[in-house]
């Protein structure tokens, strides 16, 4: 039996850089799923900005370019119509990896489509995730569902600047995309990059570029929750239940393929509800600070 644990080494690394490289690390029939849903959503998007009455409008992100408005992010991923968000959730390439950061309390915080539609350059300016006292690891998923290369948009990161917070303005008007240490890193569809919320990172602009989407999967320990904030133990319980929705999920997806083995302590085992639709959005009122040039560090408010 496969298995998707980390190594001692390749937590190392991670704790030493603040990202870790997982190469084809998703199979082949789960990633053409998620790339038909990432059509979807996308496609549900573009539709939701001409609804004024969509049940998810608000999900859905968009941004006035240089050519034109443009959408570039979907959220709450796994109460929009495809069953293959959850389906990932609840596999060990997913599950093995966020236990073996996090330990067996883990907890799903967010899920999200992330994008660059064709022709769409914009840069991503460096910046850090969310800022935490560091007491436990909190970190992203990024499952890229196509290639990301080098002059396309691909990801630069500045190894082992996860430590503590930094002034990404400073750093952007000193080096522009040539911060000190900073390297690029090229994916290829079905790749994982786990990546610390503190690690600076970001992208440049480009000019005509591909397709480019990624899913996020940000995941933290029960306990820095409940010592860190921003929210409380019910929260943390709601956003527990989707564990046991998405292995559920993925046993009937992939019947023969082995089923991650949940060992929640019985303080945080969340209690299961009928209404599987709530239990799929559990909205974020209220984020952790992150370090942005563009945005500052306000906490924002969403519904």
């Amino acid at each position: 039996m496969t298995s998707y644990r980390l190594s001692a080494e390749q937590l190392a690394f991670y704790d030493a850089n603040g990202y870790l490289l997982l190469r084809n690390w998703i199979p082949k029939p789960m990633l053409e799923r998620l790339q038909a849903a990432g059509e979807a959503w996308i496609g549900e998007g573009l539709r939701a900005e001409t609804v004024a009455d969509h049940p998810h409008r608000m999900d859905y992100q968009y941004a006035l370019r240089a050519n034109g408005r443009t959408m570039w992010r979907v959220d709450y991923l796994h109460n929009k119509g495809q069953a293959a968000s959850l389906e990932l959730l609840g596999s060990p390439q997913v599950l093995e990896v966020a236990e073996s950061m996090c330990g067996r309390n883990f907890v799903p915080t967010y899920e999200s489509l992330v994008f660059k539609q064709e022709g769409d350059g914009a840069a991503v300016q460096w910046h850090q995730d969310a800022v935490h006292p560091r007491q436990h690891r909190i970190f992203n998923y990024d499952l890229y569902l196509d290639e990301s290369r080098s002059g396309g948009g691909a990801l630069w990161v500045v190894p082992g600047s996860q430590t503590g917070k930094h002034d990404v303005c400073a750093l952007a008007d000193e080096y522009g995309w040539q911060v000190p240490g900073a390297i690029e890193v090229e994916m290829e569809p079905g790749d994982v990059l786990l990546h610390d919320v503190m690690v600076v990172h970001g992208s440049p602009q480009t000019e005509g570029n591909k397709l480019r989407r990624t899913i996020y999967y940000e995941f933290r320990a029960a306990e820095e929750i409940v010592a860190d904030g921003p929210w409380d133990r019910e929260w943390i319980d709601q956003r527990m239940r989707l564990i046991p929705l998405g292995l559920k999920r993925y046993a009937a997806a992939y019947p023969t393929a082995a089923a991650f083995e949940w060992k929640v302590s019985a303080d945080f085992r969340p209690e299961m509800s009928d209404d599987e639709a709530t239990e799929l959005r559990v909205a974020h009122r209220v984020h952790m600070n992150g370090s942005w040039c563009s945005a500052g560090d306000a906490v924002k408010k969403v519904s």
